[in-house]
């Protein structure tokens, strides 16, 4: 089974940067579409970012689109979020998310694995 772990949270302040990674297990990472969503305490989970199979395709949320950038690495078999100017809204935990019939979307219910998450915190 594929197994995602996200890294790279923290505490940072307002206006700092950070980049998460999401290392997946297994040999097909290249076949799937990979997404990031953020869950802050008591709200529901929302969609950050899409990237298609080969990297060519993103899909962003409006709230942090021109700060944020996903990217991938199938030779590492990694995906990342670069985020810069960050805001204590996008305080939460980050979790990546694996879609294996490829498709990029925003919606929750197409992606079939989640890693567990990594805290990120931005203080103002």
């Amino acid at each position: 089974q594929v197994q995602l772990v996200e890294s790279g949270g923290g505490l940072v302040q307002a206006g700092d940067s950070l980049r998460l990674s999401c290392a997946a297990s297994g040999r097909t990472f290249s076949l799937y579409a990979m997404a990031w969503f953020r869950q802050a305490q008591g709200k529901e989970r929302e969609f950050v970012a899409a990237v298609s199979r080969s990297g060519v395709d993103t899909l962003y949320a409006n709230s942090v689109k021109g700060r944020f950038t996903i990217s991938r690495d199938n030779a590492k078999n990694t995906v990342y979020l670069q985020m810069n100017s960050l805001k204590p809204e996008d305080t939460a935990v980050y979790l990546c998310a694996a879609n294996f019939r490829g498709n990029v979307g925003s919606d929750r219910g197409r992606y079939e694995r989640w890693g567990q998450g990594t805290q990120v915190t931005v203080s103002s």
